[in-house]
C-alpha cells in the first residue's frame, strides 16, 4: 500500500472497526426510528455483534452500509416481536415513539410523526431520509419492489406533511 492508498482502494475490505466508526451513527438513528431510543441500544449492539461474525464473508465489494441496515432491520424486527409477545405490566403505559432520540434533532413531535406513520412507510422514510439508501436496497431490505419502496417513502412524506405542522419546508408546496 503506498501512501495516501486505502484498502479500499487495492480491493481490500476495511477494518470492521473502521466499518463501525463510519456506519455506526447511521445504524442507530435507523434503529431509533424503528424503535424509540430504549430498544434502540439493545439492536444497535445486536446488529453490530451479528455483522462481527458474518464480515469475514461479506464480498469485498458489498456495499457495506446497506449490509448494516438490513441486519439492523431484522434486529429491530426481532425487537418488536418480543414486544409482541410480552404482556405489559399492569398500569404501565408501552413506551411511545415520542423522542425517538436522533441525533442532531431536537423535534420530538416529528419524530412522534415518523413513529405514527404505518410500518413500511416508517421504515422507508427511514432508510431512504435517514440511512440515505438508495429505493432499491431498501426494496432488498423490505422485500418489495423499486417502486413499491419508493412509492412508501413518498406516502410516508406526504403524511408527515399532513399531520405534522411544520414539515412543510420553504420552497415546497404544503
Amino acid at each position: 500500500m503506498t501512501l495516501g492508498q486505502t484498502a479500499a482502494d487495492l480491493g481490500m475490505k476495511q477494518p470492521f472497526e473502521k466499518i463501525v466508526a463510519q456506519h455506526g451513527g447511521t445504524v442507530l438513528r435507523v434503529c431509533r426510528v424503528l424503535l424509540g431510543v430504549h430498544d434502540a441500544e439493545d439492536a444497535w449492539s445486536e446488529t453490530f455483534l451479528a455483522a462481527m461474525r458474518a464480515y469475514p464473508d461479506l464480498p469485498d465489494d458489498a456495499n457495506a452500509e446497506a449490509w448494516l441496515v438490513t441486519i439492523a432491520h431484522r434486529k429491530a424486527i426481532d425487537v418488536l416481536r418480543a414486544r409482541k409477545r410480552q404482556p405489559a405490566p399492569i398500569g404501565e403505559i408501552p413506551e411511545a415513539p415520542t423522542a425517538l432520540g436522533v441525533p442532531g434533532t431536537g423535534d420530538g413531535d416529528l419524530w412522534q410523526a415518523v413513529g405514527a406513520l404505518p410500518e413500511k412507510q416508517r421504515q422507508a422514510v427511514a432508510y431512504h431520509y435517514v440511512a440515505g439508501l438508495a429505493y432499491a436496497e431498501i426494496a432488498g431490505i423490505l422485500g418489495g419492489s423499486t417502486d413499491a419502496a419508493r412509492r412508501a417513502a413518498a406516502d410516508g412524506i406526504k403524511n408527515l406533511r399532513k399531520n405534522y405542522p411544520g414539515a412543510a419546508t420553504k420552497g415546497t408546496p404544503s
